[in-house]
């Protein structure tokens, strides 16, 4: 594995010096402890009816499948929408359902099925509030501070399952159940609270909203054909699945393998959480010390080794003891993983990007359970906590062959560099689809490397937009390579042009077409039911009122041509290389 730049320490508090940021990251916090209680509450209630064992299993199930089914929908809405504002209208929602579910408890008037239904709309409203949350974070705190920051998400999660349960156990033998939901509907006015004192600068950079479908495509699409985003999916995948059984194994080994009550499950939380706590303010200093994959490598065979002494060793000191560096490998890897993917994804598919992780963090969390679950089952809790640490293990070694891509010095800022295609035919925004091509004089010395360097423009293309690729020789001139890439509208193709770009992307073009002779010729092909332009009015003719020329470049038109002769979409950046993304 070749040496790795370390990125330069933050404290691990510094994103809190950040007024807004540590607003909403308290406001966050109150809502997760509200949600671990609501949870709490939903299963206390089911566990005196009939089938209760299936029934309280169900209410996590009732939580998390909504953020497996609306992970990239969720991520669309949060891309296409102001996040504030949706974020807003989410915890409004939410509150309304929590009152909802205290009201009914408190009259007595809440049959499981119900339960199980409001419960499932509260895990819609997480569904829609994570990935626009996690994209709003790189708009609040410096690049520097981002793992940081990353950190703390996972510290409020940990606290939140520590804090939340405790907190619900005692208000449930005191007050009852509804007043449970009740305090987590008071969450999510806090939450709403802050977001209404948040003045979020307006960002008009990505123009008019993306239509809902294309947003989901489009998002689908980046996330395929980008190498380093399912790079770090992998690694993420990876972690999670067997690491699942410590969360799915570990109330059976408090209760079976230590005879531990509810308070003894809980000191064991507690231990996973102050390494949570520990691992956060350990991170910047780890990262000074440990590349990426190193730190990868480590946190895997840590977890790993507490697994096995889990599985292994029925003492409770001795598990509470090894549940703290657990807690701390847990917050460096998830850290890790949602920094680069904040650092990396655009911003106008930042939140798609991040929904897909939710995606593979609830499923590979929710598959795990039930596998390591019915392991334990069929053998025992030691032998599936064993299968697991092996597993954990063996998949930390992948690492060498899989690494962490490395993202320092990728330039992820958008730019808008093509040129503005000026078409004699007037396309429809939403008409389709659109073919463009672009023809390269490729010297003969040169062709195996423009070939090599085209699959990368192939990736960059596919990643903005592209539904379909192709390069070809054109039979009459040996030495001309096409370019031919569709794109679902014209739509799509404008914000190509307009913000879908980055400066890694530039570099990438740039690098193709040092390889050939001069620019592309650029050519776009509209559907044949297009209409061509209005022509411009002769002498002493006037244009009626209202109207504008193709290319004219008015307010909310887009500039026509047919051919862009001699210029090229690379623009003039310098000769160069860069990863593919």
């Amino acid at each position: 594995m070749p040496p790795e730049p370390r990125p330069r320490s933050a404290s691990a508090w510094a994103p809190l010096g950040v007024t807004t940021f540590r607003w909403l990251w308290l406001a966050l916090l109150a809502s997760n402890i509200g949600t671990w209680m609501q949870t709490v509450g939903a299963q206390w209630l089911l566990v005196d009816a009939p089938g209760a064992d299936a029934l309280v299993s169900l209410v996590q199930t009732a939580s998390m499948l909504p953020i497996v089914l609306l992970a990239l929908p969720s991520g669309a809405l949060a891309d296409t929408f102001d996040r504030r504002r949706l974020l807003l209208v989410v915890q409004s929602a939410m509150c309304a359902v929590a009152v909802l579910l205290a009201v009914l408890t408190w009259l007595d008037r809440m049959p499981p099925a119900l339960l199980l239904t409001l419960t499932f709309a509260l895990g819609a409203g997480q569904a829609l509030t994570v990935p626009a949350w996690q994209a709003v974070i790189p708009e609040l705190v410096p690049r520097s501070q981002l793992a940081s920051a990353s950190a703390l998400g996972a510290i409020s999660m940990n606290v939140a399952r520590a804090v939340g349960p405790a907190v619900a156990g005692v208000l449930i033998a005191s007050t009852g159940v509804a007043s449970v939901f009740l305090l987590n509907a008071l969450s999510f006015v806090v939450f709403a609270a802050v977001l209404v004192w948040w003045r979020r600068p307006d960002d008009d950079d990505l123009g008019p909203p993306e239509r809902f479908t294309a947003a989901v495509k489009a998002g689908g699409r980046y996330v395929t054909h980008s190498v380093v985003v399912r790079r770090i999916l992998l690694r993420a995948g990876l972690f999670l699945l067997p690491g699942s059984a410590i969360w799915a194994l570990l109330p059976l080994v408090a209760s079976r393998r230590l005879g531990l009550g509810s308070g003894g499950y809980g000191v064991l939380l507690a231990a996973l959480g102050v390494g949570a706590v520990a691992g956060a303010a350990l991170l910047p200093r780890i990262r000074q010390r440990l590349s990426p994959n190193r730190m990868m490598i480590f946190s895997g065979l840590l977890f790993g080794a507490v697994m096995i002494v889990v599985g292994l060793v029925p003492v409770e000191a001795v598990v509470a003891l090894v549940l703290v560096p657990a807690g701390l490998a847990w917050v460096t890897v998830l850290s890790s993983v949602n920094a680069n993917l904040q650092l990396f994804l655009p911003n106008w598919v930042r939140a798609r990007g991040l929904s897909i992780y939710q995606m593979i963090f609830a499923g590979a969390q929710g598959v795990g359970a039930l596998l390591w679950g019915l392991l334990a089952g069929a053998t025992s809790v030691p032998v599936a906590l064993l299968a697991a640490g092996a597993l954990m293990l063996a998949g930390a070694a992948t690492t060498v062959r899989w690494p962490m891509p490395s993202i320092a010095g990728l330039d992820r800022e958008p730019t808008s560099y093509w040129p503005e295609p000026h078409l004699d035919v007037e396309p429809e925004p939403y008409g389709g689809p659109v073919l463009v091509t672009l023809r390269y004089q490729v010297p003969a010395a040169n062709e195996a490397e423009f070939r090599t360097a085209m699959d990368r423009v192939r990736l960059s293309r596919r990643r903005s937009g592209a539904v379909r690729w192709g390069l070809f020789r054109e039979g009459e001139h040996g030495d001309r390579f096409v370019e031919v890439y569709q794109v679902a509208s014209w739509d799509e193709h404008r914000r190509q042009h307009e913000h879908r770009l980055t400066g890694t992307d530039r570099e990438i073009e740039a690098a193709a077409q040092a390889l050939a002779d001069g620019p592309p010729e650029v050519t776009h092909l509209l559907p044949a039911e297009s209409a061509p332009a209005e022509s411009e009015p002769g002498p002493g003719e006037s244009r009626p009122a209202g109207s504008e020329p193709a290319g004219s470049g008015s307010a909310g038109s887009v500039p026509a041509g047919s051919r862009s002769g001699g210029s090229a979409p690379a623009g003039s950046a310098p000769a160069g290389s860069a990863p593919a993304g």
